[in-house]
């Protein structure tokens, strides 16, 4: 059963969107949160995917801030935003915060449940059109990605943790973290889920 956590300051719409996941077996919404300060109290109650609204109201801190507190306060948590927005700008702040997935409102309910049981997976969670367009507007100018990076990244790509990844490619937790930290400065990325995004966008690795 995959734990749902949902966060948007429209109950309305909160309402609708549990109505939806519901018709899913395998998915349970166990905490709805309108704010930062709810959302993080709602982390409370475990659950593996938070769907973060973007605009959580002009006076409150908004979906990035809520994405960011969500992983600082538990980093098994697979947040997504789930936004009306999706400029590139939004897309990259969000996967920098920690988002693991990124999906537009207006998306098909399918893609919807895809996302989520590709993010509690530990798959990023990307919607198509935003993939494609993040793919076409990119350019790797900066130093190549070595053999080896592209190896740790399709594999954490994966869900694998650093430990799984040190005992499948038979070296170091340390060596790990060091081809993972080599990555990120390639891709201009400050954590794993925005320096895996980056890499599937550019084309650079495919999951």
């Amino acid at each position: 059963m995959i734990r749902i956590l949902l966060v948007d300051d429209h109950p309305t719409l909160r309402h609708g969107l549990r109505a939806l996941l519901d018709t899913q077996p395998d998915f349970e919404v166990v905490a709805e949160a309108g704010s930062l300060d709810e959302a993080v109290a709602g982390s409370g109650a475990n659950p593996d995917v938070a769907l973060v609204d973007l605009d959580l109201g002009a006076e409150r801190p908004g979906g990035i801030e809520t994405v960011r507190a969500l992983v600082r306060t538990n980093e098994q948590i697979r947040a997504i935003v789930f936004s009306a927005y999706d400029s590139d700008a939004d897309v990259v702040r969000a996967m920098e915060a920690g988002a693991a997935g990124y999906l537009v409102k207006d998306s098909a309910p399918e893609q919807l449940f895809r996302a989520i049981r590709e993010a509690a997976a530990g798959q990023p969670a990307l919607g198509a059109a935003i993939a494609e367009r993040l793919h076409e507007r990119s350019r790797f100018d900066d130093e190549t990605l070595t053999t080896r990076e592209l190896e740790v990244l399709t594999l954490a790509a994966t869900g694998l943790s650093n430990r799984d990844l040190a005992k499948t490619l038979l070296v170091s937790e340390a060596t790990v973290k060091t081809h993972l930290h080599h990555a990120f400065t390639k891709l201009g990325a400050s954590n794993r889920q925005a320096a895996i995004a980056t890499a599937l966008g550019k084309g650079l690795i495919r999951l």
